[in-house]
């Protein structure tokens, strides 16, 4: 069933004018100099949760947005043009946010969802472990009750924003009946026996800490369990679909920033007498880079509008994540063609976006996992 796309709202006009105001002038200035320390850029997030930036889809009465999905990822595409790490967290901090916001119950979510869309408390999404990453449903982390808690004992891994998090959703063993047997925890950061390891060292992200989180003992009380016992993979699951289309509008963002940057160049390097972009050989790479961009927008904006109209969009979700980080890694890729030998140093910044785009390619789910599930849904009845 196709879903017409609605007329932007004067709000949602004025919301992507602020977050674009916000990129250039707090989030883009610090990206370059932030990235090569490895800082963590978590005065920008507190902006941006001043700025109402963090609780975009969530409902107004626990102080979200209340903003379709096709409005939201816009807002993402714009802040990972100006910094993917930005993009990204606010990103992960939304899908951190959805099992509280969409299995909690009315206790819970006025407990503690506001401070989350506030930007208050941070949030990170503990689902894959070094044994079961594309395999989620082998994860072996268990949580055994004793009274009024549970007993959490193993290690969590690719944990982003990992030992800066305020918030941990642990994905966890409560019975070995597979699939069945998972729960949701939500532990806070100041569990004991919650220690975050050191980050890894990565070749792209670097202010975007990815480290695991060790459980040793750590006791959670019961009443932090979102959902029923042996919800927690469905509820996994629900959170990957919108967080797909969450990586697809960062690959854009991307992307298109890649293409803004080789675009100025090759209207500014001559050479043989002319301006770059007026060979064939540059102006017909532009072209597909832009053209590429499009198609991978048009997509993630159709699968959002079927979200917002509350049809099933997992399969769309899985293939504009598909579409749009493959075409990142292209797109990056070709800038730095463009840029010639300029382009493989860190004078330009389009050497970081290609480093950046390989990992959109992995999280959420590898591109060879997003053609599982659409071959998948080819076959169904």
């Amino acid at each position: 069933m196709p879903v017409e796309r609605a007329l932007p709202t004067e709000e949602a006009v004025a919301l992507l004018e602020l977050t674009r105001e916000l990129a250039a002038g707090e989030v883009a200035p610090h990206a370059a100099a932030m990235e090569e320390r490895g800082d963590f850029p978590r005065e920008v997030f507190c902006t941006l949760g001043e700025a109402g930036l963090l609780g975009l889809p969530y409902a107004e009465e626990y102080g979200g947005g209340v903003q379709p999905y096709e409005v939201y990822l816009q807002v993402l595409e714009e802040l990972a043009a100006a910094w993917l790490a930005v993009g990204l967290g606010v990103s992960v901090h939304t899908l951190a946010c959805f099992p509280l916001a969409a299995y909690g119950s009315a206790q819970q979510r006025t407990r503690w969802l506001p401070e989350m869309l506030a930007g208050n408390l941070l949030g990170a999404y503990c689902l894959s472990e070094a044994g079961s990453g594309s395999d989620a449903a082998a994860l072996r982390t268990r949580a055994v009750r004793q009274g009024e808690d549970y007993v959490v004992n193993g290690s969590k891994a690719w944990v982003t924003h990992g030992g800066e998090a305020d918030f941990y959703n642990l994905m966890v063993r409560t019975s070995e009946d597979g699939p069945r047997g998972i729960s949701t925890l939500l532990a806070p950061a100041d569990t004991p026996g919650l220690t975050p390891q050191p980050p890894e060292r990565k070749m792209g992200m670097r202010s975007s800490p990815t480290a695991s989180i060790a459980l040793d003992d750590a006791r959670v009380p019961v009443g932090r369990r979102l959902g029923e016992e042996g919800q927690g993979f469905s509820i996994a699951l629900a959170a990957l679909d919108g967080g797909r289309l969450g990586i697809a509008a960062c690959a854009v963002g991307v992307a298109q920033a890649a293409l803004d940057a080789a675009s100025a160049y090759a209207r500014e390097r001559r050479q043989f007498g002319h301006a770059i972009v007026e060979y064939q050989g540059i102006s017909f790479l532009l072209a597909d880079m832009a053209t590429g961009i499009e198609a991978a927008r048009a997509l993630y904006l159709a699968a959002a509008r079927r979200r917002d109209a509350g049809l099933e969009y997992a399969p769309q979700a899985a293939m504009a994540k598909l579409f749009a980080t493959d075409t990142a890694m292209r797109v990056t890729t070709d800038a730095v063609q463009v840029f010639g030998g300029y382009g493989y140093t860190r004078d330009y910044p389009v050497e970081r976006y290609m480093r950046e785009a390989k990992v959109l390619q992995i999280v959420e789910g590898t591109n060879q996992v997003q053609r599982l599930v659409i071959g998948r849904s080819l076959t169904k009845p």
